[in-house]
């Protein structure tokens, strides 16, 4: 089998398949104990501009469970710590942004980000690539809806308030920070296409906090200028609590729609309409249950999943920290059997 074949990549063309192909959000980390063990004491961004650390952690949940793709270990904030914003990954709460931007002089803070700013990240996809063989890799970055959510807020937000309010408020700072992350997003992208990943995933993870009207004036022309940028690999777009956005998202550009868990994979077919494949759905919790629990529902979501032109199993957001990877393990072997 070439990489080409992959039964991943071929799921993302809407091809036939020998199987149904799987990965999982947030497949590498903290549920995984020799994740834990290679971060000991390491901070986030540090391991995430690490190369060593980046292709074990890459390939850590391959070895462990034999899923059809890997994810590039990294953080969504990491082009913009690469370009010089003033934040940190704090354990428990998330990214906090030191200056947040609330006026245009903040966006000073947000220069061009260049091909020599992520030397680790081009060393670590090159080298992962040759460690892969056939299996994909999947690049990411985050959106800029979500990306400028951190920087407004200066760190998570549960209702993204003040976000709302200069998208509402002053809508021409708005965008003009929508273009400015959009360049970026699309940069860091363009670095990891470059380097040689397979396919991108675009993690619009707050996005649903938005109305579709609203993400059609203030969020779609930046997100489809990203997808415009990047050509000649499958494109992913992902956000949590967006079913509701479904039918929008499907509009921005990507070639495959993740849909999260709150939308059986056939009606979100149905919503993101034809010329889409679909990756989802199962919700991460359900993995914290007995088996005898989880095996039914999977079934579920992959019989819903096969009215999709094209579909990828994943779990509807990504794994929980407190995951048995034995879940996992058997997760896989199940959709790869059915």
């Amino acid at each position: 089998m070439t990489l080409a074949d992959s039964a991943f990549l071929r799921a993302c063309r809407r091809q036939p398949v020998p199987h149904t192909p799987v990965w999982f959000m947030r497949q590498a980390g903290r549920s995984l104990p020799e994740y834990l063990k290679v971060r000991e004491g390491v901070p986030m961004l540090q391991a995430c501009a690490t190369p060593d650390l980046i292709v074990e952690i890459t390939l850590q949940p391959v070895r462990r469970y034999g899923v059809d793709a890997a994810i590039f270990f990294s953080d969504i904030v990491v082009p913009l710590k690469a370009i010089g914003v003033d934040l940190d990954i704090h354990p428990g709460i998330g990214p906090v942004v030191a200056d947040p931007i609330r006026d245009l002089k903040g966006l000073d803070a947000l220069r061009p980000l260049e091909p020599g700013d992520e030397p680790y990240i081009t060393e670590s996809v090159q080298a992962l690539v040759k460690e892969l063989g056939d299996t994909p890799l999947i690049g990411f970055a985050g959106a800029p809806f979500t990306l400028g959510s951190y920087l407004i807020e200066g760190g998570p937000s549960k209702n993204h308030d003040r976000t709302k309010a200069m998208m509402y408020g002053e809508p021409r700072l708005w965008h003009a920070l929508m273009e400015r992350l959009s360049e970026i997003v699309l940069e860091h992208l363009l670095i990891q296409i470059r380097a040689g990943v397979s396919a991108i995933q675009l993690f619009d993870s707050w996005v649903g906090a938005v109305s579709p009207d609203d993400y059609r004036e203030f969020v779609l022309p930046h997100t489809r200028r990203i997808f415009e940028g990047v050509q000649g690999v499958p494109r992913i777009h992902f956000g949590v609590g967006t079913g509701e956005l479904l039918g929008v998202l499907g509009e921005a550009g990507a070639d495959v729609v993740g849909v999260d868990w709150r939308v059986p994979l056939d009606e979100a077919a149905r919503r993101v309409g034809p010329g889409k494949a679909l990756q989802g759905n199962l919700d991460p919790a359900i993995l914290l249950a007995p088996w005898e629990a989880v095996e039914p529902r999977a079934r579920e979501v992959l019989r819903r999943g096969r009215q999709a032109e094209g579909y990828v199993f994943n779990l509807g957001h990504g794994v929980l920290p407190n995951t048995d990877p034995d879940q996992l393990k058997r997760l896989t072997d199940l959709v790869h059997e059915a």
